[in-house]
């Protein structure tokens, strides 16, 4: 079965239900990117009137975990996943709707075939970059996925 915007989405709903709740909707994904959106609203707000970070963090994460997913479900062996460590920066207001993008899918073809070559696990760092509707960059994120092959 192929991983599907709707598929993610649908995931999101029964799996991670706060960023289903805040707005957090996969827009696309293919081999090599990962497009995410989120809209400020009143759940999703800060005293500032303007969006979370939290909430920022969970689609900025999605856009780098759908590839992944996709990615490990594409290589047919059984990997485990895990963020070890992550890093954001935040540079304007976070209001409307912001686009968070991946776009590591190659690096990252690259790491998991390490992983399953020398059966070791492996680190890699993704980024993902929000944008308002305007295309200014309102955060950038940066998590660094532990992968291993399961035995």
């Amino acid at each position: 079965m192929k991983i599907s915007p709707s598929k993610l989405n649908t995931f999101l709903m029964f799996k991670l239900p706060s960023a289903y709740l805040t707005g957090v909707r996969v827009k696309e994904i293919s081999d090599s990117s990962c497009v995410v959106t989120v809209k400020h609203k009143w759940l999703n707000q800060n005293p500032f009137n303007s969006m979370f970070w939290a909430v920022q963090g969970m689609a900025a994460e999605l856009t780098t975990g759908a590839l992944m997913m996709m990615k490990i479900k594409e290589s047919g062996k059984k990997i485990s996943m895990l963020v070890a460590n992550n890093k954001g920066n935040f540079t304007k207001k976070a209001t409307g709707r912001i686009t968070f993008s991946c776009h590591d899918g190659n690096q990252l073809d690259e790491t998991i075939a390490k992983a399953i070559e020398t059966g070791e696990g492996q680190t890699i760092w993704m980024q993902s970059t929000g944008v308002n509707e305007e295309g200014v960059e309102v955060s950038n994120f940066q998590f660094e996925w532990t992968i291993k092959v399961k035995s």
